[in-house]
């Protein structure tokens, strides 16, 4: 079976993605800070028959990072990377004028080092994969100017950036950054809580993430919601 390991895997578009591949009879390793919720999603994937290794931690954490690849090892391989884990840098958002260094830099770790980090190390067992594939989530915040969405979008550009660097370095596997769109998810009302639009639910994006395994189109950036009407 395929090995996928996905970050913040606990709730949001990490456990959609997680429930929709155990369905199609992926195994899995996942991550997120929050033990209990971790160990929940872990609970209602593994019903669907798939082997599931929960490993809460901190991905910046380059211990974690490498148990998170040696539970997959253990498990066949790593087939599919999803580097989902996200930090706003300040909760709720501010201007580039209030936003704390220190909540830029913790951004940049989360968004961006963490993600490389984990690629390196899961590099080899990537490169084995017949059909080795890397998911960086990123956000319409990394291309567009939006108040208050700096650092955020600034981490997102520089992760985009990298996914497209990594994908001239390794023609051999497909590396998509993949903007879902705008969701309701805890991430989002952390950032502006006094957004109540409603937005749809992550499970509704995740089709347009499965349309990339199915169809393994080239590496680049691609909208989930736009995958979903057929269109890049």
């Amino acid at each position: 079976m395929p090995v996928a390991i996905i970050t913040g895997a606990s709730k949001g578009l990490g456990r959609a993605l997680a429930e929709a591949l155990a369905g199609r009879g992926w195994d899995l390793v996942l991550d997120a800070r929050g033990a209990e919720a971790l160990g929940e999603t872990a609970e209602a994937v593994s019903g669907q028959g798939t082997r599931v290794s929960a490993l809460p931690g901190d991905v910046t954490d380059a211990g974690h990072r490498a148990e998170l690849v040696a539970a997959a090892r253990r498990l066949g391989g790593v087939d599919l990377l999803v580097h989902n884990a996200s930090a706003l840098g300040a909760e709720p958002l501010v201007r580039l004028e209030e936003l704390p260094l220190d909540g830029l830099r913790g951004a940049l770790e989360v968004n961006l080092v963490a993600g490389l980090g984990l690629v390196q190390e899961a590099l080899p067992l990537l490169r084995a994969s017949r059909a080795g594939a890397v998911v960086a989530v990123s956000s319409d915040a990394a291309a567009e100017a939006y108040e208050t969405w700096g650092g955020y979008g600034a981490s997102k550009a520089a992760l985009d950036q990298l996914a497209a660097v990594l994908a001239v370095e390794e023609p051999g596997l497909r590396v998509w950054a993949v903007d879902p769109g705008d969701m309701a998810t805890d991430l989002y009302a952390a950032a502006v809580p006094e957004d109540r639009e409603p937005r749809p639910e992550p499970a509704a994006v995740v089709p347009g993430f499965l349309r990339l395994l199915d169809e393994r189109p080239a590496s680049g950036r691609y909208g989930a919601p736009a995958l979903l009407d057929g269109a890049r």
